[in-house]
C-alpha cells in the first residue's frame, strides 16, 4: 500500500524480468516506483517529476547509468544516485565517477537490496538533522 509520503524511486533498468523484479520487490516495501527501460527515458521523468532515488542498471543502450546519474546531479541535484550492475569493471568505474553513489553487484537478493535503498534513505533523514 502506498502513500503519498513513500519515498520515490525512478528504476532504470534495461532487461525487462530484472526491472519487473525490481519494481514488485520495492512496491512491496512502501516505496513509490516509477521503472523505465532505458537512460533517455528516466531524464524527462527527472527533469518533470521529483523523485528521491534514481536506481540505474549501468550498462544500458542509448545512455548509460553513469551518464543519467551525471545528467541528474544536473536536472535534480536532491535525488540520490544507486547503481545495480553485473559487470565489476564497471562498477569501479562507477565508484570513481560517482563516488556518493552506492553500487550494488548482480546477483543480489532482493532484501539486500531493500536494506540498501533504506540506507540511502536513512543517510539522507540524517543529514537533514
Amino acid at each position: 500500500m502506498n502513500t503519498p509520503s513513500a519515498p520515490r524511486i525512478l528504476l532504470a533498468e534495461d532487461e525487462d524480468a530484472m526491472r519487473l523484479y525490481l519494481e514488485r520487490a520495492l512496491v512491496k516495501a512502501g516505496y513509490e516506483v516509477t521503472s523505465v527501460d532505458r537512460g533517455t527515458a528516466a531524464l524527462p521523468l527527472l527533469q518533470s517529476e521529483s523523485f528521491d532515488l534514481l536506481l540505474s542498471d549501468i550498462v544500458m543502450p542509448e545512455m548509460d547509468g553513469i551518464e543519467l546519474a551525471q545528467r541528474c546531479a544536473e536536472v535534480s541535484p536532491r535525488t540520490k544516485v544507486m547503481f545495480i550492475t553485473g559487470f565489476a569493471a564497471v562498477s569501479l568505474r562507477a565508484s570513481r565517477e560517482q563516488p556518493h553513489a552506492k553500487v550494488l553487484s548482480k546477483p543480489f537478493h532482493l532484501r539486500d537490496l531493500v536494506l540498501e535503498v533504506e540506507r540511502v534513505f536513512e543517510d539522507q533523514a540524517k543529514a537533514r538533522i
